[in-house]
């Protein structure tokens, strides 16, 4: 694997990590009071899409199982629509989809670490 993909593969799952940890032990109902909340699981998701943007076509190919085009778009839709964004789904994105995104982004970079 390329060294810059496996870097940007790290940003993405460094990222997943952080937004996990900032909703450890909170509810979906914080985030329409918690300001600083919200934004930091913006940024988090941010990252990782734009990170993602960055991964060789080829390195994409070969982890099919990660939905690339979805956390592409999803980094994009926050950037662009800052003021419309859907809580509700940034709750999902984050309790929901981090969760198996991490374990593949594992499975990816572990392998690499003995390169």
């Amino acid at each position: 694997m390329r060294k810059d993909d496996l870097i940007r593969l790290r940003h993405m799952l460094d990222a997943a990590g952080e937004a996990l940890s900032f909703v450890k032990g909170k509810t979906r109902t914080e985030l329409d009071t918690n300001r600083m909340l919200v934004l930091s699981l913006v940024k988090e998701i941010e990252i990782i899409g734009e990170a993602a943007s960055k991964v060789s076509a080829e390195t994409k190919s070969k982890n099919a199982r990660i939905p690339w085009p979805d956390i592409i778009d999803m980094r994009n839709h926050l950037t662009h629509v800052y003021f419309d964004i859907d809580l509700d789904i940034v709750w999902d994105t984050v309790t929901k989809d981090l969760p198996p995104l991490v374990a593949e982004l594992e499975k990816v970079i572990l392998p690499e670490k003995g390169h």
